[in-house]
């Protein structure tokens, strides 16, 4: 009888071991939600030599400390007349990076005069390099690679946004 309780538990033993043990050669896909834009506003931008306006953009507004940590993070694009509008309290130096984005982007800095400051073009995908403003900013504005130089955007040239 000993020995039937024995071969039992090892049986079982050796199945539960097959059960939880994994193929070594199977590939683990980690699952995320698809981040979807939300329209929180209307942006354009205007030639300061001529206050005519060059674009108008959709933005989505980042504003908290998780929104502006995150920003565009985690998507695979956004659409050519669309933007992610960071603001923040105060104006000072900023420095954005491209961790976990997985597209190009123009990184447009605004102080709060909402004039530009600096512009770090066709930022890559995936990069953690520092990506520091060239003065102080309280605006930034994320947008497709290539649209600043699209747009003809240089320094001293305005914003104007309207939350929704």
């Amino acid at each position: 009888m000993n020995k039937s309780i024995i071969a039992g538990t090892l049986l079982a033993a050796t199945s539960v071991c097959f059960m939880q043990c994994k193929d070594a050669t199977s590939e683990e896909k980690v699952l995320t939600k698809k981040v979807a834009f939300k329209k929180e506003g209307t942006l354009q931008l205007k030639k300061a030599a001529t206050d005519s306006v060059v674009a108008e953009l959709d933005i989505e507004i980042a504003d908290d400390e998780y929104q502006t940590q995150t920003g565009l993070m985690y998507r695979t694009s956004m659409q050519q007349d669309r933007g992610m509008l960071f603001i923040f309290e105060d104006e000072r130096p900023r420095s954005f990076y491209m961790k976990n984005t997985q597209f190009a982007l123009d990184i447009i800095y605004l102080d709060a005069a909402q004039k530009v400051v600096s512009i770090q073009k066709n930022a890559q995908p995936m990069d953690p390099t520092s990506l520091p403003s060239e003065g102080n900013a309280k605006y930034v504005l994320e947008v497709n690679a290539g649209l600043s130089d699209q747009w003809n955007l240089e320094k001293g040239d305005m914003m104007i946004f309207v939350m929704e």
